[in-house]
């Protein structure tokens, strides 16, 4: 009885067999040829170098779509052949190059500061004090300040970090610093463009470009000299900021950074790294002119920090800085607006 049962099933097994080699005989026409030599050759190899997998890695890495179950871009690619160009590029060429300069605007300021010193008020201030900024106008500039701050800060973490600061604090601490750097840069840089826009339109209305204002470049602003060039409420040094850098420089890192901060929208690898190749670039510019801007309404100008800080400007810090801006306010032609307060007005 038991040899029946035993003899049945090896008979079922037999028949099993038979019917899955019948079955695959019948689609082996379908095959294509292509690959069954590629399967021989590949088994030839395997006898004659062993371990050498280098026909199969070469095609892995062509970039060539293959087959996947899994829907979607580029799941069907398994390695990227761009990204270890994209990775060179940018611990190469794009962190040394931003990095001398930034460098070499820091060196650039020190070295003018060193010379020049402070712009100084020429005449005694008065003690009238005009309103400058409106209390909108300094929430917009010190939030979108700030933002750049953090950006630009938790930014040169990310970049520069692992050069920089890994050898000087360690894997532990610096792995902490990066992670909060990450999460930072992700959640304030939607948020700095909402400030750039803010920005934008809030200043628009005074940085349209005047004839004298060219007058402005070519002198450089009279900042090299005791004369400064008169302009307008902003003169044009602040004007090439507003629209170079904050319209410009600022649209560009925004809108790569928002395809980084938001892969969900189906971006593929080599999308990403050309936006990341773009945010660094403009990232970097973005900072150098950040720099200066900062530096001339800081320590650079005296009585500049306080127009910003306070909303008011003494008169003779108007008339010497902003001479037709100063006429106009003089003369009545700039009527007050908002939370604006006449001439002569002092804060309370």
């Amino acid at each position: 009885m038991r040899a029946s049962i035993i003899g049945a099933a090896r008979a079922t097994i037999a028949a099993l067999c038979f019917a899955s080699a019948a079955l695959c005989s019948a689609q082996s026409p379908a095959l294509n040829a292509a690959e069954a030599d590629y399967a021989k050759e590949q088994q030839q190899r395997q006898l004659t170098q062993p371990l050498n997998n280098q026909p199969l890695w070469s095609e892995v890495r062509s970039g060539q779509p293959q087959y996947t179950s899994l829907p979607g871009r580029e799941t069907n690619t398994l390695i990227n052949s761009s990204g270890q160009t994209w990775r060179a590029l940018r611990n190469g060429e794009l962190s040394v190059y931003g990095g001398w300069g930034l460098a070499l605007m820091v060196l650039a300021i020190g070295a003018f500061y060193f010379f020049r010193g402070p712009i100084p008020l020429h005449a005694p201030p008065t003690g009238n004090l005009l309103r400058r900024f409106t209390a909108w106008e300094r929430m917009v500039h010190w939030t979108t300040a700030a933002g750049f701050v953090i950006l630009a800060l938790s930014g040169l973490v990310i970049l520069f970090g692992k050069n920089i600061l890994l050898p000087l604090i360690g894997y532990n601490l610096f792995s902490l610093l990066a992670i909060v750097s990450k999460n930072l840069h992700n959640f304030v840089g939607p948020l700095f463009v909402v400030c750039l826009l803010l920005t934008f339109s809030t200043f628009l209305k005074d940085n349209g470009w005047r004839r004298y204002d060219w007058t402005w470049i070519r002198h450089f602003g009279g900042l090299l000299s005791d004369h400064e060039v008169p302009s307008h409420r902003f003169n044009a040094g602040e004007k090439v900021w507003f629209w170079l850098g904050v319209l410009v420089i600022g649209g560009v890192v925004a809108g790569s950074g928002l395809i980084l901060d938001f892969p969900n929208f189906n971006q593929t690898r080599d999308t990403m790294q050309v936006a990341n190749t773009i945010h660094i670039v403009g990232a970097s510019l973005f900072m150098m002119l950040g720099l200066a801007h900062i530096y001339i309404g800081t320590i650079g100008m005296v009585g500049a920090y306080d127009a910003m800080r306070t909303g008011y400007v003494d008169e003779t810090w108007a008339r010497e800085h902003h001479e037709y801006w100063y006429n106009d306010v003089k003369a009545g032609r700039i009527p007050p607006s908002g939370d604006v307060l006449p001439p002569l007005a002092r804060p309370a």
